[in-house]
Parts: structure tokens; sequence; C-alpha cells
């Protein structure tokens, strides 16, 4: 018997991971949805740097410490467990941090909301597929991931579907690659990821470094349409609650673009060319990762499910998201 009643005139919503990239921007999402609803958002601040959104302040908790998690999170009707060690490369370097935040920290979040019953929303990340062997992708192909990051979040997955069986419904999301920025309180967030990577290179003047062959393809979705699909969740779950389902539903977050990642930077240098008279090299250089990155020419995406089931649908492109970034620069 869940402890937490499942829905209230006000709901209460727990995020993690509320200072940084994803979270923060949920955070706004939430605020323009749902005005009344109760937000309670918490982070370590390993990377996140946002303090506040709107009227929520984030509190400083690590999900690695349970007690203090739980405190946090009580009285939550669904959890957005955002928070992670999400880089490839971060969760390579700093392997034992990444197991305790990643693998320990989601157990933590996961066994609290069997405790109580409350709902769960958690991204586990494209990285669990590594090669796909067919396409388009769903959440229903097989895991094999490449490294460490896809690894430890394919134990999350693993984890939240042991401990939802019959205690709370849960939402797991296969995020393609993330792109874009956005405004809080007139701080801009954003992230190291490919396309943003190359704009901040090009408008430092910069060499906008590929890595080789450079015809490797990646789905890219913005983190504003990545935010909107959790509020789109947050809603359903709530039904499900109402309901007394338990049990995990998995939906893939993508856009219907897969360029190739050389394409992509081309696709930088000209519009800095265009719009900013910038002069950008785009240079292929030998690939660190090597057997760790999946190099396929294709990575198409089937979202027909997620459309269906959360009525979302991606509303920005690439090349538009490149330019209004390369603008915004330039004024």
């Amino acid at each position: 018997m869940s402890e937490t009643e499942p829905t209230s005139e006000q709901p209460h919503i727990a995020i993690t991971g509320g200072a940084g990239y994803i979270g923060s921007r949920v955070i706004y999402e939430l605020q323009q949805a749902h005005p009344d609803w109760e937000i309670t958002a918490i982070d370590n601040f390993y990377l996140g740097t946002v303090q506040s959104v709107g009227d929520v302040d984030i509190e400083h908790v690590d999900i690695r410490n349970r007690d203090r998690l739980e405190a946090a999170l009580d009285g939550a009707d669904v959890v957005m467990h955002l928070a992670a060690v999400s880089g490839v490369d971060d969760c390579e370097e700093k392997q034992d941090l990444a197991y305790e935040v990643n693998v320990q920290g989601t157990d933590n979040v996961a066994w609290f909301c069997r405790k109580t019953g409350a709902a769960l929303i958690f991204p586990f990340s494209m990285a669990v597929i590594g090669d796909p062997q067919e396409f388009p992708i769903t959440v229903d192909h097989p895991r094999d991931p490449l490294n460490w990051y896809g690894r430890t979040k394919l134990l999350n997955e693993r984890d939240v579907e042991t401990y939802a069986d019959g205690a709370f419904p849960a939402h797991q999301f296969m995020i393609s690659n993330l792109y874009g920025s956005h405004e809080i309180d007139g701080q801009t967030v954003s992230k190291g990821t490919v396309i943003n990577f190359f704009v901040n290179r090009a408008l430092a003047g910069e060499t906008l470094t590929v890595y080789e062959p450079g015809t490797q393809s990646r789905n890219f979705i913005h983190v504003k349409d990545v935010a909107r699909a959790y509020v789109d969740s947050c809603e359903r779950l709530l039904e499900q609650l109402d309901r007394g389902e338990t049990g995990v539903e998995k939906y893939e977050i993508a856009s219907d673009e897969d360029p190739s990642v050389h394409t992509v930077a081309k696709l930088v240098r000209d519009i800095a060319a265009d719009i900013a008279d910038i002069d950008a090299d785009v240079e292929l250089v030998e690939n660190p990762r090597g057997d760790d990155e999946t190099l396929v020419d294709s990575f198409t995406v089937d979202t027909g499910r997620t459309t269906a089931a959360l009525g979302w649908t991606p509303e920005h492109d690439v090349e538009s998201a490149i330019r209004t970034a390369l603008e915004s620069a330039n004024t």
C-alpha cells in the first residue's frame, strides 16, 4: 500500500538535477504549464549552476545520501530523476563517481518510489543500445552499451523496472543527442554537446574538429523539446496514479533529423559565415573513443508511441537553432 496519496488538488513534483541543463528547463516548463503545482528541486551542483527558477529555490542535496534525499523528496507525487554523471568521457574518467551517482543514486531514488508509491520519470539514454543493428531505433532494441556511461544507464533501466513492478508507475525515456541552450532568469544554460560545441568553437574563431570518419550519424533533439516531454509524462503519470497503475512504460525522445557529424559542422560553418562573417574551418581528427562510439551512418528513431501516448512531438530543428544561437551571440 502506498504511503503517499497519488494525487491532490495541487500535485507535488520533485526534480533531481534541478540545477542542470535539462532539469532547470523542466522546472521552467512546469511553472508555465502548471503554475499552481508544488515543485521541489534538488542538486549537488557538481555541474549545474542554476540556483533558482522563478520562485523555486534549488536545495543542495546529493542523491547518494539516502536520508537527505528521502527527506527532500517527502510528499512527492511524481519524481523526475534527472541527476546523473552524463558525459561519456566524464563517466570513463571518473568511473567510481559514475557508479556512485548513476547506479547507487538512482537506486536510492527508485527505492524511495517503491516505499512511497510516488511515480518516477527517468531518462536512460540511447547509449544503452550501443551500435544499432536495425532502423528505425525503438526502446525495444537489444541492449549492448559500448561505454561505461551506457552500462550505468542499463543498470538503471533494469533497476527501475524491478522496483516499479507492483509498486508505482514509471516512464523511462530513451533520449537522443541533445543540443541547444535556454534562458533561466537571464542566465544562459547550455552544455558541451556536439552541436553546442561547434557553435561555441565557431564563435571563438576556432577550428571545428570532427572525429573521424565524420560520416557517423546522430539523431539530435533540442533540450526544450525534451523538457516538454517530461511535462507531458508528468501529466500522464498523475492519471496513472489515480487509476492505481504500476510498472514501466518506455518512450523514445528524438527528432526526424539524423545528419552526420561532419554535415552538422559544415552547417555551423556556413551559417556562421552567412550571419556573422566568421570564417571557421572544419577539420577531421583522429577519434579518441575508438570502439567506444557507434559509427553508423544512419540514426533514425521511431517516436510514434511517444506521440500516441503523450501527445508529444518535437518543435525545434537543428538549422534554426544554430542560426538563432549565432544570431544571438552576434547582436
